[in-house]
């Protein structure tokens, strides 16, 4: 489990420390800062870190892959686009044979202002049976316009991670677009659930690279579910779907952005819905909102 601690300052955090479990979660140690995963000071007091890291078991390589997004953090801890492609998604590699980390290392996209802001961040991704990596980013000319959401499929070789190919742009002109994304594969599907300021969306395709267009969360009676400005992150178990997700209507106006609690449900794959009595309370609320920031399986 990779954690950060935050300084007080607007998505401002340190550098990554790791948890470790050996036995499913039950007993933990750490957390211990990990040096190569810390900040990387440049002159002027400028601050380059990786946020919103999710890690992920790579087969194949036998590696963890944990990525995340590159930010670039002022004296004040404000994120800073002071020079081109500012933002974008690094990786650092964990071999659990040395239990070393390496440095971070940053996906190197293709040219042209598509990817001027090309972020994989919170990102729940998937890892094919050719060891291929395919990971949701959300992508921009810059920082100040709507974001899009497309899918990027890249190879692993135990040490790098290398860009090959991206399929359909998604795109939803609304407040700050489409963002944070998170992808899942269930029975030869592939499905995406997309961040927006004032709904979930989610949308479904046949081949990971091509989806057809979003449409917004809501439960199987058509109510929309009430799931805005946070993530949601999927879990597929045995034949089934399930989301995590948090929304309004909980007696949880007092909590900011219904942040809490977290709730599970199942997902109709075909019809793309919540299927409202499978809704149960996974973490419950007491006080403080949970986020929903971030998920991966065990393994």
């Amino acid at each position: 489990m990779t954690l950060q601690k935050h300084l007080r300052t607007s998505d401002h955090y340190s550098g990554l420390s790791v948890l470790n479990s050996a036995d499913m979660g039950r007993t933990w140690t750490g957390p211990r800062p990990v040096a190569e995963l810390d900040w990387v000071r440049e002159p002027g007091g400028v601050d380059v870190a990786v946020a919103d890291v999710t890690p992920m078991f790579h087969p194949r390589s036998g590696k963890v892959l944990a990525v995340g997004a590159q930010v670039r953090y002022s004296p004040k801890g404000e994120q800073l686009e002071d020079r081109p492609r500012a933002n974008q998604t690094a990786y650092a590699v964990f071999d659990p044979k040395t239990g070393c980390w390496a440095k971070w290392r940053r996906i190197e996209m293709p040219a042209g202002e598509t990817f001027n802001f090309a972020r994989s961040a919170c990102a729940q991704f998937v890892v094919e049976s050719d060891g291929s990596v395919l990971r949701p980013f959300y992508i921009a000319k810059s920082a100040d316009v709507p974001y899009r959401v497309t899918v990027v499929r890249c190879t692993f070789d135990g040490e790098v991670l290398t860009y090959r190919e991206h399929g359909d742009v998604l795109a939803l002109d609304v407040a700050r677009g489409l963002y944070e994304p998170s992808l899942v594969r269930l029975g030869g599907r592939y499905f995406l659930t997309i961040r927006n300021d004032l709904k979930g969306y989610v949308t479904a395709g046949g081949d990971g690279l091509h989806y057809r267009p979003v449409k917004p969360w809501t439960f199987d009676d058509g109510e929309d579910l009430g799931s805005y400005n946070t993530q949601q992150h999927w879990l597929a178990h045995g034949d089934g779907l399930f989301l995590v997700y948090t929304r309004r209507g909980a007696n949880n106006d007092h909590i900011a952005r219904h942040r809490a609690p977290l709730f599970v449900a199942q997902v109709d794959p075909d019809r793309l819905h919540v299927i409202r009595p499978t809704e149960r309370v996974l973490v419950p609320e007491r006080g403080a909102e949970l986020g929903n920031f971030g998920a991966a399986a065990p393994t």
